[in-house]
């Protein structure tokens, strides 16, 4: 099975309500299962209420409400592809990207070499570099992320 066609396969996938997709051709198998993502329980607790000594007063319940929370304005870049992590176009040459650099959407942040092919991964919101987040050089996996984008 071709990369493309794999490629596609799973972006339909992470596309729709499906969670699993196995399919059988003549040069192998493929499944592909949509990772859950569980959203954490709140825990509220209750305080005791104060023991009087001789006579019990009447008290009103305590609720412990947790704090809201922070809204995160991070967004995270992440690898379109398996392949290999280059920071800018060739050895020597300055990052295409540094921490703190403002960006624009559509702006080149890394290049990812796959099978020979130099891929330019695109910035897909405009912000600050607040994390990168893979070394010069390193292997990276279909939907690895990258960056962070504040």
């Amino acid at each position: 099975m071709d990369l493309r066609k794999l490629k596609t396969l799973i972006d339909l996938v992470s596309d729709s309500n499906v969670s699993e997709l196995e399919i059988t051709e003549a040069e192998g198998k493929v499944r592909i299962v949509k990772a859950s993502v569980v959203a954490p329980i709140p825990h509220y607790a209750m305080a005791p209420a104060p023991v009087a000594a001789l006579a019990p007063a009447p008290v009103a319940p305590t609720v412990t409400v947790p704090a809201p929370e922070p809204i995160n304005t991070e967004h995270v870049v992440k690898s379109p592809m398996v392949g290999t992590f280059y920071r800018s176009a060739s050895p020597g040459t300055k990052a295409f990207v540094e921490i703190g650099d403002q960006i624009k959407e559509g702006e080149t942040v890394c290049i990812v070499e796959a099978m020979k092919i130099l891929n330019e991964i695109e910035a897909d919101k405009t912000g600050t570099i607040t994390k990168i987040l893979c070394d010069n050089g390193q292997a990276v996996e279909y939907g690895q992320p990258l960056f962070v984008i504040e």
